[in-house]
């Protein structure tokens, strides 16, 4: 039933059948579906999500209504809103499904005692935040010196599984540019080769 979520978790630490007992026990799977959402701003964010299956989208919407997109999450990924998650304050992201997904939750109480009882987690979470803040920081850098057709190139070497399976007003809203400015890179892309 949780095969893929301990199948990540043993990329950073190896949990014996016992401990493996215990995390599991405190694991909830969700489905979700498309266009339904796991958070939305102002709530706080109870649980670190774990994509089983599917395709999430982490947003925010300006004052100006337009919204944008901060990461997608899909199969054999991590998510929430972290500092929401890690002071128990209203969330300032939304996380929805951009298709039908599968998530496992750990809530914050669960994970806290957790903790407590098998102290590697510490280690599997620490890594797992210092990944999602390495990427931010790229993704910051990226996003500030960057050209829009260089920040594609990177999304798709990266992502490459993405590219083809989320919508283009999607990518286009995660690298800062309109549809059109994506279709028309796309079309650049595609004419040097």
């Amino acid at each position: 039933m949780y095969d893929e979520i301990l199948k990540n978790v043993s990329r950073f630490i190896e949990l014996t059948p016992e401990e493996t007992n215990v995390f599991t026990s405190q694991l909830k799977q969700k489905h979700v579906t498309k266009r339904e959402f796991l958070l939305k701003e102002g709530e706080i964010c109870r649980s670190i999500f774990y994509v089983s299956h599917g395709c999430l989208r982490t947003f925010f919407v300006d004052p100006k209504g337009t919204e944008h997109n901060v990461q997608f999450s899909i199969d054999d990924w991590w998510c929430g809103d972290l500092q929401s998650f890690a002071t128990q304050t209203a969330a300032r992201y939304n996380i929805g499904a951009l298709e039908d997904t599968d998530v496992v939750c750990i809530d914050k109480v669960a994970l806290d005692e957790l903790y407590g009882r098998i102290p590697k987690l510490e280690k599997l979470f620490r890594h797992l935040f210092q990944n999602a803040l390495v990427t931010l920081q790229d993704r910051v850098l990226s996003t500030m010196c960057d050209p829009a057709e260089v920040r594609y190139l990177n999304f798709r070497r990266k992502y490459p599984q993405m590219d083809n399976r989320i919508p283009q007003n999607q990518i286009a809203s995660y690298l800062g540019i309109t549809p059109e400015s994506l279709s028309r890179i796309r079309k650049q892309i595609a004419d040097k080769k």
